[in-house]
């Protein structure tokens, strides 16, 4: 018998061939305090009643548009779950008939007004009505298409009488059922939902989201549901108010001036110590006065700002502690940035005055004479001999009168620093924070990480990064003491470790990667760290996995997870532990004293507790925006819609509210990222890559291992083929080494996305294709394979994939992989030995030669200072 197709059959196919393509299930956000509680009643029931006079109004809108009162309802719950979910397309499931299976119902909720979603939802909710016989599972099963687990349900057929604890309350994969309830006394929603998803109190509010919907609806059908505020009165003031950090009064001192108390306290205690060097609060704050009157004398004005260029060592701590005692504004440049950054720098920031000392002076030299103006460089040791012999030539002053207190004024409100980030239209954006956002940090810093008198804080961070600052002064405000650790030591993991034991480190801040690295050279090789009591992980994602490992190795140490950006004062949310977070994800944390965190909509309106949104921030941590880039700081801050004489900054980031009060990050919201914890524009890499001469098109994308590194690979189109290490070199000439991509791939054009724009997801599945497809010679001798196994689990990837002629930094191998290397060996290698031999086969002679290697300072690494950002 053959079996005809009729055109209404075709038509219906169609139809339910787009709904099925239309996309996922939407997602409604857990909330609930105890998961998994109630197992024998796992469904329960919460219902709202539609007052009269709500009612009655949408009855009369369903009138004026023409439409059933259902379509209207469901309009509704399809703009609560897009604020649930955050999505403008959902997807949730339609019960066509008393009983039956749900149906998939998709609907658009933005752009467009309330009275286009109730004609999208009245013409799908005939089309499911005409259709609901058809065969839909035979349909999907015809097109190969996964069984779509509905979230969610509207059920506008629900039966009052309905018990939940009777059969299956809810159909399969449903976590709630919005029902319609029509009886005598009126109209009554009912969220039916699952209590391992959800509490009480969370159905309450979506019960409450809808009524709010319908009343927006009812109110004013031309407006947009998306501007529609759905949060009750009490929701609002709990994410303002209860949400935020705890208030509390700041003293009436700025940094500078706290550690001036401190040396008055104890001026002969070590507050400074670097390799041999060290200095007593005395003579820090001594040598720090007479830097600020050379900064004074020649003529630095309140909040000008001052440039930095020096190592990490005691003149930088001096330099940093003469620019605030002097009223200046701190800007720190590292001394082996390419010299065309570096002038960047200091034009952007009209800077006129540098601190510099000798050794760190080749680049800055070069900058100079590419800057137009008057830039006068000093040293930090002739500033201070200068000083002194100014004081002396003063009628009747003595040598030490340089040595006391500057005594300026300077305001809670004044430009303390200015840290240069990576920026989106090819030049980096400069962020100016004020006094009182530094105090309030650090205070922060010295609570929650529990800084004490006579602590030792080690500073690790490089100079450009932000957390470098809290590093530095932190233990000076409560009589502890700064540990400068060398960069050759950080290197170094066993030299690391013992410096922290023998240094008798307290307080430990490292990015994720390289605690990961110290951590596995601890499990190897297990060392009593007895003075530590916190270590805080910052700038990159906390896995929950290394923080299980942690707290295996150090049970009694406290590990802080902290996030924060540099617009922000530094970090603005504290997640202190003592032992693994339970679930999936390491929290942010709860915002910090004096801070105020949001997650919002697009207009900036808080979105329901646990729906994601993005992250912004309000308060004495905001600063003030970008130097002399009115463009972008109108595009990241603005006033702060529910306290008008607060600052409010948008992040980018997207998060959620977790039901402790404690955020949760979810990704960026645009094309930055974070490479070992700096942060990261790839337009601005971008943009470089097409200054170069033959470039006609670019593309850069973050390909990452199956370890979790992750690293920079560019896509190039032009003409003719540029040779990748010469673009390399070039951009090496205005980029930090960190921004620089580790491969360089040139293509006839790039794939694009359907509307045009280059598709950066088929790029980055690109990247790890072609790293896989390059034919390599394979390793010969066994300690040829033995360091190929161990370079694949350093790199992530697959063994077979090293070559023996293989380079292990043009394999996209950083400093902290090669820290990891050393370790995964069993330091049979050095650092040095893997700089100077990076070849695989290479450093498989050597070993095999059995050549004696020097402990000494290893060679600078491609990314050496990008370590610990």
């Amino acid at each position: 018998m053959t079996r005809h197709t009729t055109r209404p059959q075709q038509a219906a196919r169609s139809f339910w061939t787009g709904v099925l393509l239309a996309g996922g299930a939407t997602r409604v956000p857990r909330w609930t305090h105890e998961p998994g509680v109630d197992r024998e009643t796992p469904v329960a029931d919460h219902e709202t009643r539609v007052p009269d006079d709500l009612a009655a109004a949408l009855e009369r809108v369903a009138a004026e548009l023409g439409a059933p009162p259902s379509a209207l309802l469901l309009a509704a719950h399809a703009a609560v779950l897009g604020a649930l979910s955050g999505d403008t397309e959902i997807t949730t499931g339609y019960v066509a008939e008393a009983g039956a299976p749900p149906l998939p119902c998709p609907l658009m909720t933005r752009p467009g007004s309330w009275r286009h979603l109730v004609a999208d939802a009245a013409e799908l909710e005939a089309q499911l009505q005409a259709h609901r016989s058809f065969p839909v599972e035979e349909l999907r099963a015809q097109l190969q298409l996964p069984e779509p687990r509905f979230e969610t349900a509207f059920d506008p057929t629900a039966d009052p009488t309905a018990d939940p604890g009777a059969g299956e309350a809810l159909p399969g994969g449903v976590v709630l059922a919005l029902g319609v309830l029509r009886a005598r006394e009126g109209l009554r929603l009912r969220v039916r939902y699952r209590r391992d998803a959800l509490d009480a109190d969370a159905a309450a509010r979506i019960g409450g989201y809808h009524r709010a919907a319908l009343a927006a609806l009812s109110a004013d059908p031309d407006a947009d549901p998306g501007r529609a505020s759905l949060l009750s009165d009490d929701e609002l003031r709990l994410q303002l108010d209860g949400l935020a950090g705890p208030r509390r009064e700041l003293p009436n001192r700025r940094v500078h001036e706290l550690f001036e108390e401190r040396v008055r306290l104890h001026p002969d205690a070590v507050a400074a110590e670097h390799g041999h060097g060290r200095l007593t609060y005395r003579e820090l704050n001594a040598r720090a006065n007479r830097l600020g009157r050379a900064l004074l004398a020649r003529g630095l004005r309140r909040e000008e700002v001052v440039a930095v260029v020096t190592e990490r060592d005691l003149d930088w701590l001096t330099a940093v502690l003469a620019v605030f005692k002097a009223g200046g504004a701190y800007l720190p440049i590292e001394p082996h940035f390419p010299a065309e950054r570096i002038a960047t720098t200091l034009a952007r920031a009209e800077c006129r005055l540098v601190l510099t000392e000798d050794g760190s002076t080749a680049n800055l030299a070069r900058a100079v004479e590419l800057c137009e103006g008057d830039i006068r460089a000093l040293t930090v040791a002739d500033a201070v001999a200068d000083a002194v012999a100014d004081a002396v030539a003063d009628a009747g002053a003595e040598a030490h009168a340089a040595d006391t207190d500057l005594g300026v004024e300077v305001t809670p409100d004044q430009l303390a620093y200015i840290y240069f980030t990576s920026g989106s239209t090819g030049e980096p954006k400069g962020a100016m924070c004020e006094h009182a956002g530094m105090l309030n940090h650090v205070l922060a810093k010295i609570e929650d990480l529990g800084i004490g008198q006579g602590d030792v804080v080690a500073q690790t961070a490089p100079q450009c990064f932000d957390i470098s600052l809290w590093q530095l002064v932190s233990a000076l405000l409560v009589g502890g003491r700064t540990l400068l650790v060398p960069q050759a030591t950080v290197l170094d993991v066993a030299r690391f470790v013992e410096t922290a034991r023998a240094g008798r480190v307290a307080v430990l801040q490292l990015v994720p990667s390289y605690l990961e690295a110290v951590l596995s050279y601890l499990e190897q090789r297990p060392c009593a760290l007895p003075d530590l009591r916190c270590v805080s992980a910052t700038g990159e994602a906390l896995k929950t996995e290394l923080v299980q490992r942690w707290f295996a190795a150090f049970p009694g140490v406290v590990l802080v997870n902290a996030y924060g950006l540099t617009e922000t004062s530094d970090d603005t949310n504290h997640e202190v532990m003592d032992r693994p977070p339970e679930g999936g994800r390491v929290p942010l944390g709860r915002p910090v004293r004096n801070v105020r965190a949001y997650v919002v909509d697009e207009n900036l309106a808080p979105v329901p507790l646990g729906a994601p949104g993005e992250i912004v921030f309000s308060g004495v941590c905001v600063g003030r925006g970008y130097i002399n880039d009115r463009t972008r700081t109108r595009q990241a801050f603005t006033t702060d819609p529910h306290r008008p004489d607060q600052r409010l900054y948008r992040t980018g980031d997207r998060g959620r509210w977790r039901p402790d009060g404690k955020l949760e990050f979810l990704g960026r919201r645009d094309s930055q990222v974070k490479i070992r914890g700096f942060r990261i524009e790839l337009g601005e890499i971008e943009n470089a890559v097409l200054r170069t001469p033959g470039v006609r098109d670019a593309a850069v994308v973050v390909a990452e291992r199956a370890d979790g590194n992750r690293h920079l690979v560019a896509f190039c189109t032009g003409e003719q083929p540029v040779d990748g290490d010469a673009l390399r070199e070039r951009l090496g000439a205005s980029l930090p080494e960190y921004m620089v991509p580790s491969v360089v791939h040139w293509r006839a054009e790039l794939p694009v996305t359907g509307n045009g724009k280059i598709d950066k997801r088929a790029l980055t599945a690109l990247a790890g294709q072609l790293a896989c497809a390059q034919d390599r010679d394979a390793p010969r001798t066994p300690t040829e394979r033995r360091l190929a196994a161990a370079w694949a689990g350093v790199l992530g990837v697959a063994p077979e994939e090293v070559g023996r002629q293989d380079d292990f930094f043009d394999r996209g191998g950083t400093s902290l992989s090669a820290v990891k290397l050393v370790v995964a060996l069993d330091r049979a290698v050095s650092l040095k030995d893997i700089v100077r031999h990076p070849v695989l086969a290479d450093l498989a002679g050597l070993l095999d030669d059995g050549a004696q290697r020097e402990p000494d300072r290893a060679p600078a690494l491609p990314d050496e200072g990008a370590l610990l950002g």
